[in-house]
Order: structure tokens, then C-alpha cells, then sequence
């Protein structure tokens, strides 16, 4: 009895080594496998849009810092000419809750034409984000904008779809230390959901006709 109890113990053990060690590998491996794709602002390859993807808001109005630097990326890369149009995309399944809609309205504060931005309001997850942009925005390519400890991801997922995808890292300040921890926490089972959802190729949970940006 005891000898299998310790047995029962050991192979528990064995798993859960293996619970963490994988999703660490996966994700140490396509940050690998994509870091090629990441630029900075100045040496990004031009693409007619950025794909912005949203990262919380405040109930009251207002970009968390992190979306804030992430549309700030954005309107810059507009400005030096490496994107014309930027497609914000985010969550708007609650009444008082519109990443794009806040997205937009910092933009256009800096400047960034309104005609020039399309909002995408069906962006509830990475994997939606990118599978709208390329099947309801009719893209073919994109330069992706978010922070690095999201970046790997969003490549994976958007060139899966068939995007022809780089990016831009956003980290334009030290976020607070429980905010990126848990950031760089959540990526790895985000990770091996991304995966699911590559194999899976399921439309986004949103879909509707084609959307051309002008």
C-alpha cells in the first residue's frame, strides 16, 4: 500500500513538472520563433495598417497606461508614415465598456484624422482581433502594436490567419511590478489556448460582412 501510494506520488509529481514546464517551453519558443518579427518604431517595415489591440480601460474614461502606450505607438507610427490607417480593436460587449471607442478619441486628441481610424468592436480576444482583421477587414498584412510580453502572440495568431504580420513592441514606461507580473503570468496559458485556437481555425465569436478600410 505504501509502495504505491509513493508511486501514485511520484507520477503526480511527474505531472505537474510537466504542467509547468511545458507551457514555459511553448512560450520561450515562439518568442524565439518571432522575435525576427519585432522592430522597433524606426526600422519596422511599412504596412498600410496597425493593428492595435485593446488592454483595459477605466469605467469613467481613460486608457490604462498600457493601452495608452500602446495607441501612442500607433499614432506614431502614422505620423513618421510606416502605417495610413490604424484599426483599433477591442471589447464592447457592455454598454459602458469601449476599448475602441476610448481608443479612437485619444487618437483623433493627437491628431490622427477620424477618417483614418476604424474601430473594431468585436476584438474580445487576440484570436479575434487578428481573425476580423483578416477576414472582415479584408487585410493581408499588418504591423501589430501591443507591449513584448504580448507581441509573441499576437505574431503567432495573426500570421496563422493568414496575415503577413510584424510589430512593434509598446513598452514606453515601467508599468507597476503587480501589473506586468500577472501579465507575463497569464501569457502562459494564453499561449497554449492560441495554440487550440490555431488548430481549431474556428471563426471569430463575432463575424458579420466584410468591412473595407478606406
Amino acid at each position: 500500500m505504501r509502495r504505491a501510494v509513493r508511486a501514485a506520488v511520484r507520477w503526480l509529481a511527474v505531472g505537474l513538472a510537466l504542467g509547468l514546464c511545458l507551457p514555459v517551453a511553448w512560450r520561450l519558443a515562439v518568442g524565439v520563433w518571432y522575435r525576427p518579427l519585432v522592430f522597433d518604431a524606426a526600422s519596422v517595415p511599412a504596412r498600410r495598417v496597425a493593428l492595435v489591440f485593446g488592454a483595459g480601460i477605466y469605467r469613467g474614461g481613460g486608457l490604462s497606461p498600457m493601452l495608452e502606450d500602446r495607441v501612442e505607438t500607433a499614432v506614431r507610427l502614422y505620423e513618421t508614415g510606416k502605417v495610413e490607417r490604424l484599426l483599433f480593436s477591442g471589447d464592447n460587449r457592455y454598454v459602458d465598456y469601449n476599448e475602441p471607442g476610448e481608443m479612437t478619441a485619444y487618437a483623433v486628441a493627437r491628431g490622427v484624422p477620424a477618417s483614418h481610424i476604424q474601430p473594431d468592436y468585436a476584438g474580445r480576444r487576440t484570436y479575434d482581433s487578428c481573425y476580423r482583421a483578416r477576414h472582415i477587414f479584408q487585410l493581408k498584412g499588418v504591423i501589430v502594436v501591443s507591449q513584448g510580453f504580448h507581441v509573441p502572440r499576437a505574431l503567432f495568431l495573426c500570421r496563422h490567419v493568414g496575415l503577413d504580420a510584424v510589430a512593434v513592441a509598446a513598452d514606453r514606461r515601467a508599468y507597476l511590478p503587480s501589473s506586468w507580473a500577472w501579465s507575463q503570468l497569464r501569457e502562459l496559458p494564453a499561449l497554449a489556448g492560441a495554440l487550440v485556437d490555431v488548430i481549431r481555425q474556428r471563426p471569430a465569436a463575432v463575424m458579420g460582412d466584410p468591412i473595407w478600410i478606406q
